[in-house]
């Protein structure tokens, strides 16, 4: 009601009339904003379950806020997760198995050193766009580099 008086002034208008002259609904001019207070409150319990479990995100948090008893709108819920700038971490890949069905290979773990080497192959190209391939010779236990072999082409005997 504050806009319609300060636009039409101190004249004696209807608020029907005003909100039409205006183009708006006549319910925004009636209904009283409510600002929940349970800011706090909910920022804990956000918080209370996010450390249970590391990898739930604001969804989640929402429905297990929901099952809790609690009322609360998913809208709010995601602008609080932004406001605090959490963030959930990424999922660690799981290492892959090394072996065939027949188990011809196994992942060794490396327990001193030159016990367990690795060899990689890498590709590069140069400023004029010719092919570099890199062979790597790690140790797993140091992290040593034993060796790097660069070549524009690398075959089996070069190996």
């Amino acid at each position: 009601m504050a806009r319609v008086r300060a636009i039409l002034g101190r004249e004696l208008v209807s608020e029907r009339r005003a909100c039409q002259v205006l183009g708006q609904p006549r319910a925004t001019q009636r209904r009283q904003r409510v600002v929940p207070n349970d800011g706090p409150q909910l920022v804990k319990r956000i918080v209370e379950f996010a450390t249970r479990d590391g990898r739930d995100g604001d969804r989640r948090i929402t429905v297990l806020l929901k099952r809790a008893g609690g009322r609360v709108n998913h809208k709010r819920v995601a602008r609080l997760w932004r406001q605090a700038g959490w963030k959930v971490p990424q999922k660690q890949p799981k290492r892959g198995r090394l072996w065939l069905n027949d188990g011809s290979c196994v992942r060794l773990r490396p327990e001193s050193k030159e016990h367990v080497w690795t060899y990689d192959f890498v590709h590069a190209c140069t400023r004029e766009g010719r092919p570099l391939r890199l062979l790597t010779l790690i140790d797993e236990f140091t992290r040593e580099c034993l060796a790097i072999v660069v070549a524009r082409r690398l075959e089996s005997p070069d190996v």
